[in-house]
């Protein structure tokens, strides 16, 4: 009995050791990192560049997957079902992670089944129409949504998309006569307000500055709680008076729940760097986001309370579950 005892202590030690072993040597293989969205989009872009400044700090490949559909749940939910090592990652955007919890029963529970890392990155949504649109403000294009039949059109990423909650907070709102257009990703729904498959969308920053310099889309407002230091003649929808919650768009890093709490730091400290790293900082601001990092604690709070505040502003608006 004693030995059967001994033999079972020393092989819960080996297991211990090896455990303990995988971690200090993390990483020492490729990384993979979902994106749940297409190609393109703010996510993809912000994906993209974390994976090259995680390359170039942990010394191993990281290799970008792009999953999307169903507003950025599918590939959250590939992260989620994933083994708890730390080589399967996410960068996820808000929708997916606090606000469609309050909306549609998801595959996953974002805050049982993903390990918050970091975040990476705030991004202002900003309300663009195609310029060939009879509306100059915020408030005109309510209007003559009111007005036109069939009313006006906008493009979304999917169902669920923070796109379209905000377009929805401010249709519910203002009583103006939209149609959802979903797209499968934030580029190809502000590239269709170019085109003029829809009139408008309520696009991320990134996804629209390159249309806005051009001329080929006109913004009109953003969706924040204070103008944007980088488009200060933009207002806000809500010091115009059309809405009364403001919206902001993020991306952050995810682990598989499980992970453990010394490769999540790593990946935390990785993400703080970043944040302060005057290049990247630079490509962030040049696509319209603001670089920031906090703690997996820090994140884990963050989110709990968003989730809550979301619930709670879709509840008023009846866009709730």
């Amino acid at each position: 009995m004693r030995l059967a005892i001994l033999g079972a202590a020393v092989l819960l030690s080996l297991a211990a050791t090896q455990i303990s072993t995988a971690q200090e040597s993390y990483p020492n293989r490729a990384i993979k990192l979902i994106v749940p969205f297409a190609a393109g989009g703010n996510t993809d872009v912000v994906g993209r560049l974390t994976a090259a400044y995680m390359q170039k700090m942990l010394n191993v490949g990281v290799v970008v997957e792009n999953r999307a559909g169903a507003g950025g749940i599918n590939g959250t939910d590939v992260v989620a079902k994933s083994p708890p090592d730390g080589y399967t990652l996410c960068v996820c955007g808000i929708g997916p992670i606090t606000v469609s919890p309050a909306t549609e029963k998801l595959p996953y529970d974002p805050l049982k089944d993903l390990a918050p890392v970091s975040l990476i990155n705030t991004n202002p949504l900003i309300l663009v129409v195609n310029p060939a649109l009879d509306a100059k403000t915020a408030a005109e294009v309510a209007a003559l949504s009111k007005h036109r039949p069939g009313g006006l059109s906008y493009g979304t990423v999917g169902a669920g998309g923070l796109m379209q909650f905000a377009a929805e907070i401010f249709r519910v709102k203002t009583g103006s006569n939209f149609t959802a257009v979903p797209y499968r990703g934030g580029a190809l729904a502000t590239a269709a307000v170019v085109s003029g498959e829809v009139q408008l969308a309520f696009s991320n920053m990134s996804d629209a500055m390159a249309q806005m310099a051009a001329g080929s889309v006109r913004p009109l407002a953003i969706t924040t709680a204070k103008r944007n230091p980088q488009t200060p003649e933009i207002p806000t929808l809500m010091e115009l008076g059309l809405v009364d919650y403001p919206v902001e768009s993020w991306n952050g890093l995810f682990a598989p729940a499980g992970t453990p709490p010394a490769i999540l730091d790593k990946l935390a400290r990785v993400m703080s760097e970043m944040s302060k790293d005057e290049t990247h900082r630079k490509r962030m601001a040049e696509i319209g986001s603001i670089a920031v990092a906090n703690s997996p604690g820090e994140y884990s709070a963050m989110l709990r309370d968003e989730t809550v505040q979301w619930a709670k502003a879709l509840t008023v608006i009846g866009l709730a579950k």
